[in-house]
């Protein structure tokens, strides 16, 4: 059975997203309208610019089918602006920035400062053996975790970087730009699940 894994494809690293896919030997395709994401079993958002892809996704009738399906169980990851997009509640966020839901915690967006302050870290990260080696940029930090949350991964310092709700998945960094792939193929775990 084909389990394709979309990746939301209209603004930020969706391309590095799909190379980490195709790293793995995971079929995988690029979602920019509601039928193509009806063609897949799972969907990535990447990092970017959170409110420029809730923007696009209004633009392109894609918000509310993605809101919606992510409500009903559908397997989905964000990572950076990704996990902007599914949190509950984004604590600086634009008066008419909306997030896709998903997972109940509150983010603060580019909570390490501007992209000078970007920086790398080695992180334990539940599921996946070894340490994983992240990058930070202009990343945003959990700063609340509802009682349904897992968290997946912190800083030293003991900041949540990773967290997972039922089928959602999200990370304050980018695994796909470091060559990092075990964390997609953890996701694609998810997505085997589920169906």
């Amino acid at each position: 059975m084909s389990l394709p894994i979309g990746v939301l494809s209209l603004q930020g690293d969706f391309r590095e997203h799909s190379q980490t896919l195709d790293s793995l030997g995971l079929e995988n395709r690029n979602v920019r309208t509601p039928q193509e994401l009806e063609s897949v079993s799972g969907l990535i958002i990447p990092g970017g610019e959170s409110t420029v892809i809730h923007k696009l996704a209004v633009a392109y009738d894609l918000y509310q089918p993605i809101k919606e399906k992510i409500a009903s169980g559908f397997p989905v990851f964000g990572t950076c602006a990704g996990l902007i997009m599914l949190a509950s509640e984004i604590i600086d966020g634009t008066s008419d920035q909306a997030s896709f839901g998903g997972l109940d915690v509150s983010v603060r967006r580019n909570a390490f400062g501007n992209q000078l302050d970007s920086f790398e870290a080695d992180l334990d990260f539940v599921g996946v053996e070894g340490v994983v080696h992240a990058a930070f940029i202009r990343a945003p930090i959990v700063e609340r975790i509802g009682s349904e949350v897992e968290v997946l991964s912190q800083l030293p310092d003991g900041r949540v970087v990773g967290v997972r709700q039922n089928n959602a998945l999200g990370i304050s960094f980018h695994p796909e730009v470091t060559g990092e792939n075990r964390i997609h193929a953890l996701f694609a775990k998810t997505v085997r699940t589920a169906h």
